[in-house]
């Protein structure tokens, strides 16, 4: 072997020894030294210069089941606020008071404005005239003016039906009223005033004077006075006979 390959094997051992050294001394200053992985030992052992550096790992063996844990509660002490948005309410639970609920509930003013007003209903009254007497036919004339007057100032409706029967019916008789004017007169200024005439009273006078009843244009004739008025009461009008 030439010189020259005497050198360069010098020189490539020591290279390795100063390779495989290093490692070592820095694991000797920390006090411990490493070891390749085995699959039943640490990376790292104890050296013997500083041998608290390591300690063996802890084996946790779990105990048996027992079956499941249940957990008691602890008593009630404070306050509960549950949040309800679906029924728009706070629930509010505390140890002197078991219950108590606040209802928020947000309104239109349009809403509101609807609960405030009441909501009009319609008067209705019956007005029954039975007597050949001009007197009773102008009093109800009269009541009738006034009442639907009285409603019109109060923003309300009312209906009033005059039914007339009997020698009454002479009130709505075409050829005897005396007051046929007045009749025609509110039937264009007071439309809320109807006229019905019995039809049993109209044929009785028919076969008593041997002509045709005319009944004026602004009334209609019903079967029966009496019971015109008894079915309008049934439905809740109200009876004034003046």
């Amino acid at each position: 072997m030439s010189m020259f390959q005497q050198i360069a094997k010098a020189a490539t051992m020591g290279a390795i020894a100063v390779l495989l050294t290093a490692p070592v001394a820095v694991a000797e200053q920390g006090g411990r030294y490493w070891v390749p992985k085995t699959s039943t030992g640490p990376y790292w052992r104890p050296s013997a210069a500083n041998p608290a550096q390591y300690s063996e790992p802890t084996i946790t063996t779990p105990a048996p089941y027992s079956g499941p844990i249940t957990t008691t509660p602890a008593p009630y002490s404070g306050s509960i606020k549950t949040n309800r948005a679906r029924h728009g309410r706070w629930l509010v639970r505390n140890s002197t008071k078991r219950f108590a609920t606040t209802q928020v509930r947000k309104r239109s003013p349009l809403a509101a404005m609807a609960r405030a007003v009441p909501v009009s209903k319609t008067h209705r009254l019956i007005l029954q005239v039975n007597t050949n007497d001009p007197a009773a036919m102008n009093l109800t004339l009269n009541n009738a003016t006034n009442v639907t007057q009285h409603y019109k100032e109060l923003g309300e409706k009312v209906k009033i039906e005059v039914v007339t029967f009997g020698p009454g019916l002479h009130m709505l008789r075409d050829d005897t009223s005396p007051v046929k004017a007045r009749i025609e007169q509110m039937a264009l200024s007071t439309p809320e005033v109807s006229f019905k005439a019995c039809g049993n009273t109209q044929e009785k006078m028919h076969q008593a004077e041997h002509k045709d009843i005319p009944i004026v244009s602004q009334a209609q004739v019903v079967k029966s006075g009496v019971a015109r008025v008894m079915e309008l009461q049934e439905t809740g009008w109200t009876y004034v006979k003046p």
